[in-house]
């Protein structure tokens, strides 16, 4: 799981320095790596105590049945890869948190149809705030781009003499926002690989995991990260840096230093958003700047079909590989 959100989340979380011509595909590796897996390491710890134990109450099923809840978590991680795997196949920037989420939600849904748990055990309080969060944080990462390109624009670009000079020197303060959004990708979507594991392994009273994620769950979240990064990357960048809208060095530096600040807003609250909407929405954002004309709309809803589909099928693919895996294991 964590190779997969590395071939597509931070694909989507990068791909704007590729689409700019601001970074190589080899130098982005290179500094996602490293801030990847600081920002999973050291940041990481509250999005994934939510995924772990804010959708499902996970301490009363491994109360009664520890077991379950170590099938229950395999099954969403296996329905979550799978459908991220698919999605980057056909280079769509599908959410991970998404699949995540649904899946867990899936496994929940059957332990309730068996009466393991009640329905209202479901927390569907923190699931709705999480899903308020998934509509918000793409309109917050439009309109943040939208002024911070507006911004650069009147202040650098209209004054310009060397308009060329300009763009370039934005290239540097893309490496850094680069830096910025990697670090903010790890610190929110390691969650998304790790969160289920870490609640497995409290359950089963493994030790270190009863205060908490314990570190060395982090530690591979990030690795696997960044090798999927390094290895499948490359097919979701391409849609993300170059089919939504034309990006220059000014507008790819808007729309990843818009990202970075929503996703690690969101990051503090505990709350697993989509690194994937929030950029989308952001470079939608730069796009609109330049007016409705330099946005590729059958792109972004052929994106947008992709995020409506994720979390039903995640759920329903879950559901249906823990009521498999029920057979053989429990």
């Amino acid at each position: 799981m964590a190779w997969n959100i590395g071939a597509n989340d931070l694909a989507n979380a990068m791909g704007t320095s590729v689409g700019t011509g601001a970074l190589s595909l080899k130098q982005v590796i290179i500094i996602a790596a490293l801030f990847e897996f600081l920002g999973a390491v050291f940041f990481g710890d509250r999005v994934t105590e939510t995924i772990a134990n804010g959708i499902v109450p996970i301490d009363a099923i491994g109360s009664m049945h520890p077991d379950v809840v170590a099938v229950g978590m395999l099954a969403a991680i296996l329905a979550a890869g799978f459908w991220v795997t698919l999605t980057t196949f056909y280079n769509l920037p599908v959410s991970t948190s998404h699949s995540i989420v649904g899946s867990v939600l899936g496994f929940g849904l059957v332990a309730a149809y068996n009466g393991t748990i009640s329905f209202s055990d479901i927390h569907w309080g923190q699931i709705t705030k999480i899903v308020v969060s998934w509509f918000v944080s793409p309109v917050l990462g439009a309109v943040f781009a939208y002024v911070t390109f507006s911004i650069v624009r009147k202040i650098y670009l209209h004054r310009a003499i060397d308009l060329p000079f300009v763009e370039k020197k934005f290239i540097s303060l893309q490496i850094i926002t680069g830096c910025y959004i990697a670090f903010a990708h790890g610190s929110n979507d390691v969650a998304n690989a790790v969160g289920p594991l870490g609640a497995a392994l409290k359950v089963i009273g493994v030790a270190g995991a009863e205060a908490g994620i314990p570190i060395w769950v982090l530690v591979m979240g990030g690795l696997g990260m960044v090798i999927g990064m390094a290895t499948w990357g490359y097919k979701v960048v391409l849609t993300i840096g170059s089919k939504i809208t034309e990006l220059t060095p000014t507008r790819g530096f808007s729309a990843q230093f818009a990202t970075a600040s929503v996703v690690l807003l969101h990051s503090y609250s505990s709350l697993p958003i989509s690194t994937t909407h929030t950029l989308v929405g952001s470079v939608i954002g730069v796009g609109l700047a330049g007016g409705i004309a330099a946005v590729d709309l059958r792109v972004i809803w052929r994106i947008i079909s992709s995020w409506v589909a994720t979390v039903p099928i995640a759920a329903l693919t879950s559901a249906l590989i823990f009521v498999g895996l029920e057979v053989i294991f429990l």
